[in-house]
């Protein structure tokens, strides 16, 4: 299957690589399947594109909170572990939604660090954990060159 995005142009979609998010995204609900897009071209990536499967014009920046020097705890209730199958720990991932801000002429690359996505790369499951107790929003500066 091919889909046409509005950052990439048409892009092959192997069904084999869609990660479903049974209760879509914060605010994009709708938005249950995506896969992630990187270009290979620049080595290991540092972020990623989350690309909606079923809105063409809807994508995430994501980042492995590692390459921010961030680590999270977290701790998942039998609701979360159903929605992603009942992982095993080692098959989950934790990504960081990025969103920029123009300040000052120049734009800032944020972390939403309260909403993490967790992934279950095996079964190909997601869901975006709100964390309940109050955090800051991080601010990367420099960050603009890997995204």
């Amino acid at each position: 299957m091919k889909i046409e995005t509005f950052l990439f142009g048409g892009v092959e979609v192997d069904p084999d690589r869609v990660i479903s998010f049974p209760d879509g995204l914060l605010a994009f609900e709708s938005n249950k399947r995506f896969m992630l897009i990187h270009e290979a071209e620049k080595g290991a990536p540092v972020s990623y594109t989350l690309q909606s499967l079923d809105d063409s014009t809807v994508a995430f920046q994501i980042i492995d909170p590692a390459a921010l020097g961030f680590a999270y705890e977290l701790e998942l209730s039998d609701q979360d572990n159903a929605k992603l199958g009942a992982p095993n720990p080692d098959d989950l991932v934790v990504m960081q939604l990025l969103f920029k801000r123009e300040e000052g002429g120049s734009p800032n690359f944020g972390a939403n660090i309260r909403a993490p996505l967790i992934i279950n790369t095996k079964a190909r499951i997601g869901i975006q954990k709100v964390i309940e107790r109050p955090r800051p929003n991080i601010t990367i500066s420099n960050l603009s060159s890997a995204v």
